[in-house]
């Protein structure tokens, strides 16, 4: 495939993210532009055996100096804990502001990671290596850092942009089913949320993209990250257009909260939370029933759930008013005015809520 770029024009900073078939060759062209002559890799204890070595080469082929914190794996470990175990790293191998944080992982070591180097010495530079679906298409892009609290999941945290992107396709091949299958959620969650040519791309090419055909799946990459870029150049600190991109979120989160953290993937919970938007979409008058099935149908040929579990009503209450789009206790969802555009719902009862909670 022919390498792929393109600029997140944030307002505190432009920066670039690269796709290419290859990480290492990736990162041997161009790390060296973006790394300070310190670096501390930061990953967890799957993805080192995988990928650790390649990023050291490259941070030594670049003239910098890297040494490596290996945190434990998984969402439940998404924590202070954790967040102490980078600063720990940090301080003992004497890291100055200068030092570039490089994460490399997925979701949780990115969040944890930007979060480290938003507060470190009161903030060092990131880069993002994503090596799942999920971190490439979104939580790589736009400087959302954060860690869970066992009431809320990103609760605590700081908006706080990277220095660079390096996305290898090669990555992907060693990453699960199911963690391929739960990135596939944020990429059909762009498509619900902004796209409708889009959706019409993912539904006639899914088989493709599932077994990771690599012009197709970087077509897809790109396309995500060219959509949160617009959206972060527009509104980097989510006071408007970006909240759209919790489509699904606010039902999602619930369940990886009430869950427990790490039952649950996070996309596979936003998918559940895509229909249950879906579902509130229909009762607000918004879309069909037609278009429900339609999202169903393609979530669940992307091998993602569709039912959430079966809480009562006050539990999942209970969740939701800790979003973070609650403004003066009032609960606001993202719903769909149509497949393709979202919009946000406000004034939404646990009485409206009832009679979409009994789908699941």
């Amino acid at each position: 495939m022919k390498p792929l770029t393109l600029t997140v024009d944030a307002p505190s900073h432009q920066y670039p993210i690269f796709i290419e078939s290859s990480l290492q060759d990736a990162l041997m062209r161009q790390l060296a532009q973006y790394s300070s002559k310190k670096a501390a890799i930061v990953t967890n204890h799957t993805i080192a055996p995988l990928y650790l070595e390649q990023v050291q080469a490259a941070c030594k082929a670049a003239g910098v100096d890297a040494f490596s914190i290996i945190l434990p794996d998984g969402e439940e470990y998404k924590t202070w804990e954790s967040l102490n175990l980078i600063f720990d790293g940090l301080l003992t191998n004497h890291a100055e502001r200068s030092t570039t944080l490089i994460a490399l992982g997925g979701g949780v070591i990115g969040d944890m990671v930007g979060f480290a180097a938003a507060t470190y010495q009161r903030g060092a530079p990131f880069i993002q290596i994503p090596t799942t679906l999920l971190s490439q298409v979104d939580s790589s892009v736009g400087g959302k850092t954060a860690i869970n609290h066992p009431l809320g999941k990103n609760m605590i945290g700081a908006f706080y942009q990277p220095q660079a992107v390096f996305i290898g396709l090669d990555t992907l091949k060693t990453l699960p089913e199911r963690e391929f299958a739960a990135g596939m959620a944020e990429v059909i969650k762009y498509a619900l949320l902004g796209d409708a040519e889009f959706l019409n791309t993912l539904e006639q090419n899914i088989s493709a993209i599932q077994a990771q055909e690599q012009d197709i799946l970087a077509q897809v990459i790109f396309h995500c990250c060219k959509m949160k870029a617009n959206i972060v150049a527009q509104d980097e600190k989510e006071h408007g257009v970006r909240a759209y991109l919790n489509l699904g979120h606010t039902f999602g989160h619930a369940i990886e909260t009430e869950m427990g953290y790490g039952v649950w993937l996070h996309g596979e919970a936003v998918a559940a939370g895509m229909v249950l938007a879906c579902h509130l979409s229909e009762h607000l008058g918004h879309i069909n029933a037609e278009d429900t099935a339609r999202v169903i149908r393609l979530l669940e040929q992307a091998q993602l759930p569709t039912q959430a579990p079966d809480f009562d009503l006050d539990t999942w209450i209970a969740h939701m008013q800790h979003d973070k789009k609650v403004i003066n206790g009032e609960m606001r969802f993202v719903v769909l005015e149509r497949l393709g555009k979202a919009a946000m719902a406000k004034g939404i009862t646990a009485e409206i809520l009832a009679n979409v909670i009994p789908h699941v």
